[in-house]
């Protein structure tokens, strides 16, 4: 009997437990250290990035799965009749997005279905998740493509850069930045927004002022939520995470409050001590 095989790939940065609890297929990323290709959360984990980081004083680049990459990835289940369903890092970040509509295009019979999530992170993973509920709950392929660009517009990402260095070392910021950041103290905190990764606002002083007020902003849209999941996701943060998490767990109506670690790919860009909130917001509240 045909089934729906939902994907995503690995800067979606779902446990582990709920990728093999409901078999989800993951798509890893390249990290790229000179002529040497490491599939994210494959071939290299995080502590090990930022090992050779700290050797080599150099960010390793970043590279999107090809589309014979999702080729493999998508061939058995054609194979089989079953429909695909993959919901890909934000367009706006990466190739990602794009070579998965080639490759989706190589089987013009198929049912397949490319979603662009328009986020990172945890974010991409809490419409994974909507779509594997929704799988669960007997929806139909087309309903839950319908459900996803729903509630894209409704998902809040903001998170806390702990140093600017990395951002700096990426070619994402100016060396007088990066002095200038680190002379001041400051704390940058991104939000995601059409897609891409904004500065919101930056906060000055130590890391957990920045910290708390993210988790306030939050907490000022509880109303807000649509209750089902938030999650908290760091780069070498765990106790950081665990307060946001305690916190969000009092404070919010959540049924669930779940704590991810990101992936090579998003510490690359972000570096370490690096902490967020992901969250929905109800239909009626996406402006």
């Amino acid at each position: 009997m045909a089934k729906l095989k939902i994907f995503a790939d690995s800067t979606s940065d779902l446990p582990k437990e709920w990728i093999d609890r409901h078999d989800i297929g993951i798509i890893p990323l390249y990290v790229v250290f000179g002529n040497e290709q490491l599939r994210d959360g494959v071939d290299i984990t995080p502590a090990e990035l930022y090992k050779r980081v700290s050797r080599s004083g150099s960010l390793p680049k970043t590279a999107a799965p090809s589309p014979a990459d999702f080729m493999a990835a998508f061939e058995p289940y054609v194979e089989q009749g079953d429909s695909i369903l993959y919901i890909s890092l934000s367009s706006g970040l990466s190739a990602t997005y794009q070579n998965a509509l080639i490759a989706a295009a190589e089987y013009p019979e198929a049912s397949i279905r490319v979603v662009d999530s328009l986020n990172l992170s945890s974010a991409i993973g809490l419409l994974v998740m909507k779509a594997v509920y929704a799988a669960n709950e007997g929806k139909s392929l087309d309903e839950i493509v319908r459900m996803l660009e729903s509630a894209r517009p409704a998902v809040e990402s903001e998170f806390v850069i702990d140093t600017l260095e990395y951002l700096y070392k990426g070619g994402r910021c100016s060396g007088v930045q990066n002095l200038l950041g680190s002379l001041l103290n400051i704390r940058p905190v991104i939000k995601v927004i059409d897609g891409k990764m904004t500065p919101a606002y930056k906060v000055r002083g130590k890391k957990e002022k920045a910290m708390n007020q993210m988790l306030q902003n939050a907490l000022d849209k509880q109303e807000r939520m649509d209750n089902d999941l938030i999650f908290v996701v760091h780069t070498y943060a765990e106790d950081e995470a665990q307060y946001l998490q305690q916190v969000l767990k009092e404070k919010t109506n959540a049924r669930e409050v779940a704590i991810s670690t990101a992936g090579c790919v998003i510490s690359s860009h972000c570096g370490p001590k690096t902490i967020g909130i992901m969250y929905c917001k109800h239909s009626g509240f996406i402006s």
